[in-house]
């Protein structure tokens, strides 16, 4: 856990748990589905590619480890998640935002495929600014309104992450 002024980051390891093969293989399998929703063309690429838990069972074994992790550090018994993949090709960088849209309680992202040098992790939530440098298998959670971006992918592959938004249930 990373703290500093402004807020505390959580981070949780799942480097034992199979499951990054089968959602690289999964995300392979599926990328290219002409039905898929994409958003936040940037730089050439589609930075949000949605592929839901009906795509990929490994895809609901890590959402439902991540929305048990989130209601731990909320101290919220119900929660929803919402996630979409990120494709980092070797060149690309993720501009910053944050994720502040609506009525998200905690964001986090999850690194299935981090080859050396395909870029880190910066979060501005205090200065100087956090700068992560990410493992395959880890699941970084922070404040959604913290403003963050990822540095250039220098590697010569394709980093996969998957984003996740978390939120109050909603009682409709």
């Amino acid at each position: 856990m990373h703290q500093n002024k402004k807020t505390v980051i959580h981070t949780v390891n799942f480097i034992d748990l199979d499951l990054n093969p089968r959602l690289l293989a999964g995300f392979q399998q599926h990328r290219h589905n002409t039905n898929l929703r994409r958003s936040h063309f940037f730089n050439g690429r589609y930075e949000n590619i949605y592929l839901g838990r009906e795509h990929l069972p490994a895809l609901a074994e890590l959402l439902n480890l991540a929305n048990e992790q989130a209601r731990k550090i909320l101290h919220w018994s119900a929660i929803r998640s919402g996630s979409w993949f990120n494709a980092m090709p070797p060149g690309a960088i993720t501009t910053r935002h944050n994720h502040d849209d609506s009525d998200e309680l905690l964001s986090a992202v999850y690194y299935v495929h981090v080859p050396l040098n395909s870029g880190d992790l910066i979060l501005y939530d205090a200065e100087p600014a956090t700068r992560i440098t990410p493992v395959a298998g880890q699941l970084i959670f922070f404040p959604p309104g913290i403003d963050h971006e990822v540095t250039r992918n220098n590697s010569i592959e394709e980093r996969l992450s998957i984003a996740i938004n978390f939120g109050p249930v909603d009682e409709n």
